[in-house]
């Protein structure tokens, strides 16, 4: 019944055009005055939302604010942010959710859960320590602003207004470092530091950017490449304006920012990696987990969690080394695997052919197991070279909910004899199809759903989404001999052995070279790999513990369906449960998919 009421929500409204703002809701049938009133709230909170985030609206399609970049890093802006937290808790409480229908009291249960974990974030603890770490290698606006800017991200370059609006955020952009470094020194005086190599990698990237020189840089790249649209008449004009704001404005930024991080941060960053030892660090820790998890769960706790699924994939990869028939121990298999060249592409095109190859055979058997199929297309890029060394080895950005801009499945070409051709199938199935690009476009083209659950989302179930669909290799006709099986055990191997390195890294004193060494000893990474994914914990504590969390989850979830239906059961109509209603936090999947087994 449920995905009848979807059905009629979505023909009742209509997805926004490019650079329009979403409607407001009305009425459909079924409604009642509780049910307004909620939709209603959802709308205004994104609506206020959109007018502090423009980055975010224009990841999704709406150029209302396009000419603007944003308040980020500012007091002002975070005091605003905690006080709409607020409000709407204080709005939601005032909504009988008895009264809702039975879609609605999911959504009223998706916000009250993320607004009650947001509204912690803001607690004056918590604060202390991540307003005074502003950016880092992994999160700061310089790893995606560049790209976004490029002509080939998410930023539109159709007209001459966008390629002007382009130069306002760029001007933006810009000065966002000022107000960053201003932070950082207040970190520097209070003992709320980076530790050293978050620092060094951040350095590298500034280098990296200022290296492109005024007509080699990303920023640059816009009037390069101009569309039809924009008249000849007005190209000259706007390549001068490029050239002389990457000359004049972006590289003297970047270069303020790489010397402050150089010669001043640099030597007051501390040697310990870890949030424990950081003041208010352990605290800030137990949120981080709570915040990518979606549950109140504790370092400890984690930790034999992740024990425990490290000796369980153990067991199966030591199945796979018999069946290929190797003789050696499990850590010779893991070397003949990082340095045989049978295993390592010959080249970037190579490897793109490989991915293209292996999409094709995914999506003729992709029917078997979804009756939702994204309409949102899907394309295949190498990683830009300038964030590359930094980069996970795949990654995936989200498409417009209209088409206009797809998804993209990132694909990292550095150190291209470690992009192992035996990890290549459950990469795709986790970045693209069924994982995150599934998962991502659905939730943004069901316009039946409230703004913050198509394009929002928490970790555990974005994450353990794409970790689960790792787990849908047979089905889907993947992982048909050892070797790619060894490579979808290796990343889950990941998955289980980030539980056990997060959270020895920020909550038992393990050290960067310790993490590596562990991860290295329990799986066929190579070491790029490893140090990126170390480093990667590191810059972000706590996200990393999402995806194991997610997935386990949903496999739970999945094996109590089975038990109940029995011959019943129909994984199309499970994954359209899980997928129907965007992102989930653990808690409202567990409710809603049990809801559902017993009808």
């Amino acid at each position: 019944m449920r995905h009848i009421l979807l059905a009629a929500l979505m023909i009742a409204t209509a997805a926004p055009a490019l650079g329009q703002a979403l409607p407001p809701p009305v009425p459909v049938p079924g409604d009642g005055p509780e049910d307004a009133k909620l939709k209603r709230l959802f709308y205004d909170s994104d609506e206020r939302d959109l007018a502090l985030d423009p980055i975010s609206a224009i990841f999704r399609g709406d150029m209302r604010y396009a000419d603007q970049f944003g308040e980020y890093l500012t007091d002002a802006r975070t005091a605003q942010n905690k006080r709409n937290v607020e409000a709407d808790l204080a709005a939601l409480k005032a909504i009988d959710r008895a009264k809702l229908t039975h879609v609605d009291q999911i959504a009223y249960d998706v916000f009250r859960n993320q607004a009650e974990i947001n509204l912690r974030g803001f607690a004056p603890n918590i604060l202390a320590v991540t307003r005074l770490l502003p950016m880092n290698h992994f999160g700061g606006f310089q790893t995606f602003y560049p790209d976004f800017a490029s002509g080939k991200g998410g930023a539109p370059f159709k007209t001459v207004a966008d390629y002007r609006n382009n130069l306002k955020r760029n001007a933006g952009y810009a000065a966002l470092y000022d107000r960053a470094i201003a932070l950082m020194r207040e970190g520097m005086a209070k003992g709320v530091v980076q530790p050293k190599l978050v620092v060094t990698n951040m350095i590298a990237q500034f280098d990296a950017l200022i290296d492109q020189g005024v007509e080699g840089s990303v920023f640059y790249a816009p009037v390069t490449m101009f569309p039809d649209t924009v008249p000849a008449a007005d190209r000259p004009a706007l390549t001068a304006a490029y050239g002389a704001q990457v000359r004049d404005v972006i590289i003297p930024a970047h270069r303020k920012m790489r010397d402050f991080l150089k010669t001043e941060y640099l030597p007051k960053a501390r040697d310990t990696v870890g949030l424990s030892a950081l003041p208010g660090g352990a605290a800030l820790y137990d949120y981080d987990i709570e915040a990518s998890t979606t549950l109140p769960l504790k370092a400890d706790a984690v930790h034999r969690l992740g024990l425990s699924e490290v000796a369980r994939i153990t067991r199966e990869m030591e199945a796979q080394k018999a069946a290929v028939g190797f003789k050696g121990t499990l850590a010779q298999f893991f070397d003949y695997l990082r340095t045989d060249t049978r295993f390592q592409p010959k080249s970037a095109a190579e490897l793109r052919a490989g991915y293209e190859a292996i999409g094709k055979r995914i999506d003729q058997r992709i029917a078997t197991q979804f009756s939702l199929i994204p309409k949102s297309p899907l394309e295949i890029r190498p990683v830009p070279d300038f964030r590359a060394k930094t980069d996970a080895g795949g990654s995936y950005q989200q498409g417009t909910p209209d088409g206009s801009r797809p998804g993209i499945f990132y694909y990292n070409t550095y150190d291209l004899p470690t992009r192992y051709t035996w990890g290549m199938e459950t990469l795709y199935l986790h970045e693209a199809v069924p994982g995150h690009h599934f998962q991502i476009s659905l939730a943004q083209e069901n316009a039946a759903l409230p703004a913050f659950m198509r394009f929002g989302g928490n970790t555990a179930y974005v994450e353990g989404w794409a970790l689960y669909a790792e787990t849908l290799w047979k089905p889907l006709g993947m992982e048909t001999d050892p070797y790619q099986r060894m490579g979808g055990l290796s990343d889950e191997m990941l998955r289980a052995m980030r539980l056990v390195v997060d959270t020895g890294i920020h909550a038992k004193g393990w050290t960067r070279d310790q993490a590596i060494a562990y991860m290295l000893a329990n799986s066929p990474m190579g070491r790029t790999d490893a140090t990126a994914e170390v480093e990667r914990y590191i810059a972000i504590p706590g996200q990393a513990l999402a995806y194991k969390i997610g997935q386990l989850t949903i496999l739970k979830l999945k094996a109590e369906a089975q038990a109940k239906q029995g011959a019943k059961f129909d994984p199309r109509a499970f994954h359209a449960e899980v997928l129907d209603t965007g992102s989930l936090p653990m808690p409202v999947l567990e409710k809603k998919l049990r809801d559902w087994m017993v009808k």
